[in-house]
């Protein structure tokens, strides 16, 4: 019996996934009001010629397709949450999710600068009063969605628990949710397409300014293509088991080895989710004692020196009998 309750208390929960109720309610409401602004945008951009219109109608297009990315996610990562398939649980489904995203958003920004050049060359007539009207309809449903998703972005909690072996039972109150921060960044990015539209549309009725319909397509298409530069190089270290900083790497390697004669012979830090970490170490020392000695060191320092919360830790120990691993007793490692 003693042995099963020892069991239970080793035991902890890997489920590192984040489980964001309101960011996926209000991604629904926002995947149908975009749907319904693509259609009408891309219509009425063909039908009046603006190309500031249609590629904020695209651009709408690869939208849908990345919010109905982001509640595939989510819904994947719930339903999934518990699968021992996964070894660290479905938490990077979401970061996927978030790559994904950016990915389209690359796309469109790349066929947003293709297009506006084809246009500079092969200049199309305008009617600006309808596409006036479009676009400034676009831009009210896009400031719609952006504060929708934007309370769900700024505010976004798991509700799953974080354990290290060594019995810390602290919840993490705030995570990265790269699912939602991609739909946010679609929405922006749609809501940016809408202004430039807007002012392109003005200035050409306005000014005769014609030249700058085109023209704000192409400066769209480069903040795009940055936000999704961007949020590719945040994703695609999770998905990519990046390790941590090399700061980090160091405070824990100090924690161990400024105790008693411990060397670090092998570490190996690696990400298993948005904002967790996982650690495999292994010390070599005079003085072995339990795992569990060194994972609390770690513990304990680990706020004086702002290192991650390290969520699953193994630690090897192994023992130096007399001077078989270049350690003396003084704390330091013997020459020759």
């Amino acid at each position: 019996m003693m042995h099963v309750e020892k069991i239970n208390q080793l035991q902890h929960d890997h489920n590192f996934a984040v489980h964001n109720r309101k960011g996926e309610r209000r991604t629904r409401l926002v995947l149908v009001l975009t749907l319904l602004t693509m259609i009408l945008e891309i219509a009425t951009g063909m039908v009046f010629g603006s190309m500031a219109l249609l590629a904020d109608g695209w651009h709408m297009g690869t939208h849908v397709t990345a919010f109905m990315i982001t509640l595939y996610a989510y819904r994947y990562s719930r339903r999934h949450a518990h699968d021992q398939t996964f070894a660290f649980s479905s938490a990077k489904v979401g970061v996927l999710g978030g790559f994904a995203s950016s990915v389209a958003l690359g796309v469109v920004a790349l066929l947003m600068l293709a297009e506006s050049v084809e246009r500079i060359l092969t200049p199309r007539h305008i009617q600006f009063d309808h596409a006036l009207l479009v676009a400034g309809f676009g831009l009210f449903i896009n400031l719609i969605c952006a504060l929708l998703l934007k309370d769900s972005h700024h505010h976004e909690h798991s509700h799953s628990h974080t354990h290290d072996h060594d019995d810390d039972h602290e919840h993490e109150h705030h995570h990265h949710d790269y699912n939602l921060r991609a739909a946010y960044f679609h929405v922006l990015a749609d809501a940016l397409t809408s202004v430039l539209a807007l002012i392109a549309l003005y200035s050409g009725k306005f000014y005769s300014w014609h030249w700058l319909d085109p023209a704000m397509g192409i400066v769209g298409g480069l903040i795009i293509s940055r936000w999704a530069i961007s949020l590719m190089k945040e994703t695609s270290p999770v998905l990519l088991d990046e390790s941590i900083a090399v700061k980090h790497k160091t405070a824990i390697k100090n924690i161990i080895e400024n105790d008693a004669d411990n060397r670090i012979a092998d570490l190996h830090v690696w990400r298993v989710g948005p904002d967790h970490f996982a650690a495999i170490i292994s010390v070599v020392t005079h003085q072995p004692k339990q795992p569990g000695y060194y994972k609390k060191l770690i513990q304990q320092d680990r706020h004086h020196v702002n290192l991650p919360k390290l969520v699953h830790v193994t630690v090897e120990v192994h023992e130096c009998k007399a001077n078989e691993c270049g350690i003396n007793n003084n704390n330091g490692v013997e020459s020759g």
